[in-house]
């Protein structure tokens, strides 16, 4: 079965990228180029995923998230 999950993906100060899950919380990772960060992140997925699953839990699902923009003005 194959899943989506959005990331989000920051560029740090000092270089290199931060990628996070919002549909799964604490999972995080980073990677000195943009490609490096989307394949490590795509590892977590993996092993967080497995990790509910060994535990009993449901995996989350992208379908139930809903998506906005808001503007704000400063």
């Amino acid at each position: 079965m194959v899943r989506r999950f959005r990331v989000i993906l920051e560029a740090n100060e000092l270089g290199g990228y931060t990628v996070t899950v919002p549909l799964l919380p604490g999972c995080i990772s980073e990677g000195d180029t943009r490609q490096e960060a989307l394949d490590n992140i795509k590892e977590a997925i993996e092993l967080y995923i497995e990790s509910l699953l060994v535990d009993g839990e449901p995996v989350p699902s992208e379908e139930a998230v809903e998506e906005a923009v808001v503007e704000v003005a400063v």
